[in-house]
């Protein structure tokens, strides 16, 4: 008996406008600027819709209604038909205002209870591996994700996949600590070795299932389907389903991009064909039949444990690794800066501000800036609505600077509750250490943990810190205090007592944020 396992990837982002900064300033001239409008401004509806509408026509409502049509046709038989779809919020969201037909049609495959719906970020973005805050900021987004897939789809998610597949033992070890049964990722050969993907694994250090991607056989229909010339061409319904017959292993976890019928292969290429007859194909063969991830990790044993340290984490994409995203300096320029921005976002508390530093978190807007050559080239090509990788830099970078700038004013126009709420990562925060050099174990991340842990420091690395001009520093260069560091500078002038300083300090300190 071998279980297949479908699961369809649906995903579309919100493309950044080319033309912001002229529309910004007529905004601006006009009088009619306010934070709800930045968003507007910031991404191209125009074209986000028209992607939307043109997909939904070729993809989401044929293939959706093939899909549903296969899912009653085989309902309450000895062998159903069952799928598994991963949704992102920001698709949802636009579907949602442009076409919500296909959020109804996604509905009703629930309704069916033969559809799996897939937890996933909510701005399918590369949120675990922003600098500091990484798994802060995951457990948002799949908390967010998680609260629009039950309101709008009606479905809790029981399994998970992380953006585009990638993948670590620490990510599948926080899925583990959120309740999950199982974590999708890819069937990586340097990862997996001798090993078949057709298995079911156990995440190193933590008891999460581990489904693995069988890559050959999914790339065969979501890249190679429409190549004439693929030696395979023309692949049918009824030769793919042969193909899974004769796979050894006891899950063949098959997952594609859900555009690929339709959009990336077009209707004319016989795609819708191939889908409406696959099933009927595979559930020919006695010993094949199709489950659900949730279901499948709970029917077999582990077999397996899949050991991906974070320094090496999987994805499904480019060479199998964090390149497509994160693999050239402009990559990590721009994700540096936005994760740079996070702790001034948390501190303004804005909502408008905040949704607008997320969907900037989404995983395509630093794809779209790979330098890659050759086949990987051309399908970053394919996907970029930009001619080139500086060009995606650029529109990138004006759109965090139109967010900076809202920050700004916003810190200008409440520095004080800002000032008390911001929250510093630990490469900013306050390190306090002894006059021989050793660390005390203590740090504070803000200015309210700075008055809480003065109280707690030894006396001789306060006194270091403060004759020797670091918490002027701190002040100074971090919170831009300038006329707190001159009464500082006052203090040392005058001799006081110890009791003296700390009282003094917290004074000042708390006048800022209070």
């Amino acid at each position: 008996m071998t279980d297949i396992v479908l699961m369809f990837e649906v995903h579309q982002p919100y493309r950044l406008r080319r033309n912001l900064h002229s529309i910004l300033l007529e905004k601006a001239l006009s009088g009619r600027l306010e934070l709800k409008d930045l968003e507007d401004i910031v991404f191209d509806n125009e074209l986000n819709r028209l992607v939307i509408e043109r997909a939904a026509h070729r993809c989401y409502v044929p293939a959706t209604q093939i899909i549903l049509e296969n899912v009653k046709r085989y309902m309450d038989t000895s062998k159903e038909f069952k799928a598994s779809f991963s949704i992102s919020g920001v698709f949802i969201e636009q579907a949602e205002k442009w076409r919500p037909d296909v959020v109804d049609l996604f509905r009703k495959l629930a309704e069916t209870g033969r559809i799996e719906f897939i937890e996933q970020t909510y701005y399918h973005s590369m949120a675990a591996f922003l600098p500091y805050y990484g798994f802060e900021e995951l457990r948002e987004q799949i908390r967010e994700h998680r609260r629009i897939i039950e309101e709008t789809i009606g479905f809790k998610p029981v399994s998970i996949e992380n953006t585009e597949f990638t993948y670590n033992n620490d990510i599948a070890c926080l899925f583990d600590s959120e309740g999950y049964k199982a974590v999708l990722t890819e069937g990586v050969d340097r990862v997996l070795g001798w090993r078949s993907p057709n298995y079911v694994y156990k995440a190193f250090g933590c008891n999460i299932r581990v489904l693995t991607r069988n890559y050959r056989l999914s790339d065969d229909v979501g890249f190679r389907f429409s190549d004439r010339k693929w030696d395979q061409y023309p692949l049918t319904a009824d030769k793919y389903a042969s193909w899974l017959a004769s796979t050894p292993g006891d899950v063949i976890f098959i997952a594609v991009d859900y555009e690929t019928f339709g959009e990336h292969h077009w209707p004319e290429t016989g795609i819708h064909e191939f889908l409406r007859w696959l099933p009927g194909e595979v559930l020919k063969y006695g010993h094949l039949y199709f489950s659900t991830p949730g279901e499948v990790v709970e029917r077999y044993p582990v077999r397996d444990v899949i050991d991906v340290p974070p320094w090496s984490s999987i994805s499904w994409a480019d060479e199998r690794d964090l390149s497509a995203w994160l693999g050239n300096e402009i990559q990590r320029e721009a994700y540096n800066a936005l994760a740079a921005i996070r702790p001034f976002i948390k501190a303004v508390n804005k909502p408008e501000i905040t949704r607008l530093w997320k969907l900037l978190t989404i995983s395509d807007h630093v794809y779209y800036m790979a330098t890659k050559f050759g086949s990987i080239g051309e399908v970053h090509s394919y996907f970029s609505p930009y001619k080139n990788a500086n060009i995606a830099y650029g529109l990138f970078m004006e759109a965090l600077g139109v967010l900076v700038e809202a920050v700004r004013r916003e810190i200008e126009a409440n520095r004080k509750s800002v000032l008390g709420r911001l929250v510093l990562p630990d490469n900013k925060a306050f390190h306090f250490t002894l006059p021989t050099g050793e660390h005390t174990g203590l740090v504070a991340h803000s200015i309210r943990e700075f008055i809480e842990v003065i109280e707690k420091v030894p006396p001789e690395s306060l006194l270091y810190h403060f004759n020797k001009g670091d918490i002027d520093a701190w002040l100074l260069n971090i919170f831009g205090l300038g006329d707190v560091v001159e009464e500082l500078r006052r203090l040392r002038e005058n001799i006081i007592s110890y009791s003296e300083l700390i009282s003094t300090l917290k004074k000042l300190l708390l006048e800022i944020i209070e």
